[in-house]
Parts: C-alpha cells; sequence; structure tokens
C-alpha cells in the first residue's frame, strides 16, 4: 500500500471525485480527513472509509474561510498525528444558458 502510515486531507469529499479520491487514498493504507461544506456529505465518506476498514475523520468546512481551513489541518494533525497529503479538490460549478445575453 503506497501510502500506508500517510495522513491525507481532501476537499470536497463529500461527493464525485472528492469522495473517490478519499476512499481510495483509504484503499491505498492513508488516514483520510475528509471535509465537505455539507456536514451529512462528509460524516458519509467517513462513514464509508470506515466500514472499508480505514481510518476517517469528517470536517464540516468552507474553504474561502481562512478560518476554517486552519481548522480543517488542525484537525487531521490532531487525529492523525501529522499531514502528508492534501489534495484541494472543494470547487463549484454551474452550469449555464451559453446562448443567454444580459
Amino acid at each position: 500500500m503506497r501510502l500506508e502510515r500517510k495522513s491525507s486531507l481532501v476537499t470536497g469529499a463529500g461527493s464525485g471525485i472528492g469522495r473517490q479520491t478519499s476512499l481510495l487514498f483509504a484503499r491505498e493504507g492513508a488516514a483520510v480527513t475528509a471535509v465537505d461544506i455539507d456536514a451529512a456529505s462528509a460524516k458519509e465518506t467517513a462513514r464509508l472509509i470506515e466500514k472499508e476498514g480505514g481510518r476517517a475523520t469528517a470536517v464540516t468546512a468552507d474553504v474561502s474561510c481562512a478560518a476554517d481551513c486552519a481548522r480543517m489541518v488542525e484537525v487531521a494533525e490532531r487525529a492523525f498525528g501529522g499531514l502528508h497529503v492534501l489534495f484541494n479538490n472543494a470547487g463549484i460549478s454551474h452550469i449555464d444558458d451559453g446562448d443567454a445575453v444580459e
């Protein structure tokens, strides 16, 4: 396992690419701090990791808030004794009508 004894933090971990990356990191041996703006989604990702035998913690945070960013790193370091991997995946997308003009 390539990430054995490593600690990772994944933003946007509540769904999609973030959730799948969190699961992959855990399968490779990393402890995962699953961060998402949606608390229930972050907790579900952590639950899925733990169900497979991995180690995880969930953090609710808004990555546009500096205080939240500092807190999520502190949680990861406290929970798993350091931080080795950071996957900055959080973001938003908006599908717009490309033909609309203001």
